[in-house]
């Protein structure tokens, strides 16, 4: 199999990622779940991909659809579309596997793949995340990571336009 193949493989329908969750489980892999649009991969989200993988065994990454990030961000985004957006993801060794989801939060998707940790950047607070408390319900622990300062896809649309 070429290396193209192998990346595509990375992205999972929602059924497809609750199926693969399972073979996980019987592995007992510890599996980890952070969410975002990614719109331009940037330092701050390689920093909280980063931190995600070290916290278990195998990182899943739930992706805003296009029609998600525009309720969410407005009408110019995403710049980058939710393909590419997939497949940039997908690409990362450190991520095991990409899932877009439709709704405006990833609330389904965790109760659908049931992940052992939970993770969001340091510009949340636990009781702003989405599906923290399900997860811990479910026997498993939300984790918030520091914040990497003056990095986020607005800053640098907005230094691209100064251009």
């Amino acid at each position: 199999m070429k290396y193209p193949e192998l990346i595509k493989n990375k992205i999972l329908t929602p059924d497809a990622a609750k199926h693969q969750a399972k073979r996980w489980n019987l592995l007992n892999k510890k599996i980890v779940f952070t969410n975002g649009c990614f719109d331009i991969l940037h330092q701050g989200h390689i920093a909280i991909l980063s931190h995600a993988a070290e916290s278990g065994d195998v990182l899943v990454v739930g992706v805003n659809s296009d029609a998600s990030v525009k309720r969410l961000k407005g009408e110019d985004r995403p710049v980058n579309d939710e393909s590419f957006r997939a497949l940039m993801l997908a690409s990362l060794t450190i991520v095991d596997a990409v899932v877009l989801f439709e709704e405006d939060t990833p609330l389904n998707l965790i109760n659908l793949l049931e992940p052992d940790v939970l993770l969001k950047g340091g510009d949340y607070t636990i009781d702003q995340i989405v599906g923290a408390e399900e997860v811990i319900k479910n026997g498993g622990e939300v984790k918030i990571v520091p914040f990497v300062n003056g990095y986020s896809t607005t800053a640098l649309i907005k230094k691209i336009q100064q251009l």
